[in-house]
C-alpha cells in the first residue's frame, strides 16, 4: 500500500471565516429529485426498457417525489421516446415536474425541447463540467472558456423557452465536478449564469453543485456549500442543490451536512444507485430524518413492496445489510441485544409510551411495514432473551424467568450442531419436544376429581408406565398436590420449586391451540427439572406438566 503517497488531498481553498452548520439541524425535508430514470438508469448494465421506465415512474410519483429526473432525451431514440410517452399519454400528474438533462450545445437543446412540447411542469438541467482537472485534460480550455461555455448553454435556453410559452418552465445549472473546483471559479461560473437567468425567468432558479466524485470528507463539502451560499448573488432568490456520489461511501453524510450549510434540495436516487459507487441514498436520507422526528414527505411505509419493485426494474440485489430496507437490518443474532430488545418491547407494550425508544431498534418496524417475526432470529450467538422472545411474540409462551436460561442453551446448542440459524418452527419444535406434555415412560390415559370437601380433592388417575396400565388414587389439598403424592408412592421422589399456570397470550404464528400453559420446576437429587403441560383444561395442563417433568427426570 506504498502508493498512497501518489495521492494528495484536495487542495486548499480558502474556507469561510465562520463555520455556522455545525451548530445547525435539519428540521424539515429538502426538495427531493428523483435521478434513478437518469443517473440511476444510465448506471445499469442492462438499462430498463421504456416499459419499465414508465413503470418506475409511476411508482417514483406513488412513494411522494414532486421532481423526478427522466432522462437526457437528447442522448437516444430511447430517452426521447419515453420522455414523449409520459406527455403524450398524460402519465405526469400536475403536480410533478420531470426534469431532463442536456450540455450546452444548440442542437442537444433543441432536441430536448422539441421532446419537452406539450409537458406542463419542466426543469431544464443544463451542465458543464467546470474542474481544473476536466478544464485541462478533457476540454484543453481556460477558465474563461469554461464559463462561455455555460452562459452560452445558459442563453439559448432561454431563447428556448420563448418558443414553448404554454410549459412552466424551471432552469437548473450544474458545475459538473464543483467538488474538484476552485471555490471563487465555481462561484463566478455560477454567477454568470444566475446573471443571465434572473432577468429572464419567473421561477427561482436552481443551482446544483454536485459530488460528482467524492474528494474529500463531508465537513468540507458541507464548507464548500456554506461558501457558495455566502457568496452568491441574490441568494434568496434561488435554490441552492446537491448531487453527491458516494465514491468515499459518504453520500449519506455528505448530503445530510450540506443541508445543514443551506443545501434547500438533494438529487439522489433509491438506496444509491447510479454512476460507479452509486449516489447518495434518499431513501436512507429520508428515513434518517424519520428517526428524529422530522416528516421525511416521502413514504416508505411499505417497505418490502419498495424492495419487490426496486429489485424487480433495477435488477440489483439489496444488501441484507441496508439500512431500514435489508433483510437483516431488525434482525439480532447477539444474546445481548436479543435480550435487550425483548425488554425494550415489553415496555413499549405495558408503559403505552408516547416515543419509541427500544434498544438496538431505532425504528418500530411496523412502521415501514416490517414484522416482530423477523427481528430476532436465532444462532449459535444467541442468549436466553432471544429465544424467548420468539416463543412469546410467534407462541405465546411467557416462558418463567428461571427457565429462560435453561431454553436459550438447548436452542443455541442445536444450532450449534446444526452450524445455520435455526427457523422461528425449528426453534419451537425443539422446544416442545423437550418440554411440553412429555409421554416417553410415563403416559396420563384418564383422570376423575371429586371434591371431598373446600380442602380436599380426591383424584382417581389411570396412567401407563413403562407399558403397563396403573390406577391410583389419592387425596390431597388439590390436582396437583393429590397427584405429587400418587407419583412420591409410585418411587418418583422430587421436592417442588416452582409452579406457575397462565393463559396463553395470542401470539402471531398461534392457531388452534391449548389455552392453559403450566409450568413447573422440581428438584431431584439436586437436579432441577423444567417442564410444562398443556390443555385446555387448566386441571389437565397441572397434570400433564408433572408427567412432563417426570419424564425428563428419568430420561
Amino acid at each position: 500500500m506504498k502508493n498512497y503517497e501518489k495521492y494528495k488531498k484536495l487542495y486548499d481553498w480558502k474556507k469561510p471565516q465562520k463555520r455556522t452548520w455545525p451548530d445547525n439541524e435539519i428540521k424539515k425535508a429538502p426538495i427531493w429529485c428523483s435521478v434513478d430514470l437518469r443517473d440511476g438508469n444510465q448506471a445499469l448494465a442492462n438499462p430498463m426498457t421504456l416499459e419499465e421506465k414508465v413503470e418506475f415512474f409511476k411508482y417514483l410519483v406513488k412513494i411522494g417525489f414532486k421532481e423526478i429526473e427522466i432522462g437526457f432525451p437528447a442522448a437516444s431514440e430511447t430517452e426521447y421516446k419515453f420522455t414523449r410517452y409520459l406527455i403524450e399519454n398524460n402519465l405526469i400528474p400536475d403536480d410533478v415536474k420531470i426534469q431532463v438533462l442536456t450540455q450546452s450545445r444548440e442542437e442537444i437543446i433543441k432536441k430536448t425541447f422539441e421532446a419537452l412540447e406539450g409537458a406542463k411542469n419542466v426543469i431544464v438541467h443544463l451542465y458543464n463540467s467546470t474542474s481544473t482537472i476536466q478544464r485541462k485534460v478533457v476540454f484543453n480550455k481556460n477558465e474563461d472558456e469554461i464559463k462561455k461555455i455555460a452562459t452560452d448553454g445558459a442563453k439559448l435556453i432561454t431563447q428556448y423557452i420563448d418558443k414553448y410559452p404554454n410549459t412552466n418552465w424551471y432552469l437548473e445549472y450544474s458545475p459538473e465536478s464543483f467538488t474538484a473546483t476552485e471555490m471563487d471559479y465555481a462561484v463566478e461560473v455560477v454567477n454568470a449564469v444566475l446573471d443571465i437567468w434572473y432577468s429572464k425567468i419567473q421561477n427561482k432558479p436552481i443551482i446544483n453543485f454536485p459530488a460528482t466524485v467524492e474528494c474529500s470528507t463531508p465537513n468540507i463539502f458541507a464548507d464548500q456549500i456554506q461558501y457558495i451560499s455566502e457568496n452568491i448573488i441574490k441568494r434568496d432568490k434561488m435554490i441552492i442543490s446537491i448531487h453527491s456520489h458516494n465514491d468515499r461511501g459518504t453520500g449519506v453524510a455528505t448530503s445530510e451536512m450540506a443541508i445543514l450549510a443551506g443545501a434547500d434540495r438533494i438529487e439522489g436516487s433509491l438506496l444509491g444507485n447510479g454512476e460507479r459507487t452509486g449516489n447518495a441514498d434518499i431513501l436512507n436520507i429520508a428515513m434518517n430524518m424519520y428517526v428524529i422526528g422530522v416528516n421525511p414527505e416521502l413514504d416508505f411505509s411499505k417497505m418490502n413492496e419498495l424492495k419487490e419493485v426496486y429489485e424487480s426494474y433495477v435488477k440489483m440485489p439489496i444488501s441484507p445489510r441496508h439500512p431500514y430496507i435489508g433483510e437483516l437490518v431488525f434482525t439480532a443474532f447477539s444474546g445481548s441485544h436479543q435480550d435487550a430488545i425483548a425488554k425494550g418491547l415489553q415496555s413499549i407494550e405495558k408503559n403505552k409510551d408516547e416515543f419509541w425508544e427500544v434498544p438496538y431498534l431505532p425504528i418500530n418496524p411496523a412502521d415501514v411495514n416490517r414484522q416482530y417475526e423477523p427481528i430476532i432470529r436465532i444462532n449459535s450467538q444467541s442468549g436466553k432473551g432471544g429465544v424467548s422472545f420468539v416463543l412469546k411474540q410467534m407462541y405465546g409462551y411467557d416462558i418463567p424467568k428461571e427457565m429462560k436460561q435453561e431454553i436459550g442453551y438447548l436452542v443455541k446448542n442445536q444450532s450449534d450442531k446444526s452450524k445455520r440459524e435455526l427457523s422461528v418452527e425449528e426453534i419451537y419444535d425443539v422446544f416442545s419436544k423437550e418440554y411440553i406434555n412429555r409421554e416417553d415412560k410415563v403416559k396420563l390415559i384418564d383422570f376423575n376429581i371429586k371434591l371431598e370437601n373446600s380442602n380436599s380433592t380426591n383424584l382417581e388417575i389411570e396412567m401407563e408406565i413403562n407399558g403397563s396400565k396403573v390406577k391410583k388414587q389419592e387425596i390431597g389439598n388439590g390436582p396437583v398436590d393429590a397427584f405429587t403424592k400418587i407419583l412420591n408412592k409410585i418411587g418418583y421422589n422430587f421436592e417442588f420449586k416452582f409452579y406457575t399456570q397462565d393463559a396463553q397470550d395470542k401470539a402471531i404464528n398461534q392457531v388452534e391451540k391449548a389455552n392453559a400453559i403450566t409450568y413447573v420446576k422440581l428438584e431431584n437429587e439436586n437436579k432441577e427439572i423444567w417442564a410444562i403441560g398443556e390443555d385446555k383444561s387448566t386441571v389437565k395442563s397441572s397434570l400433564q406438566a408433572l408427567i412432563s417433568a417426570i419424564n425428563r427426570m428419568v430420561n
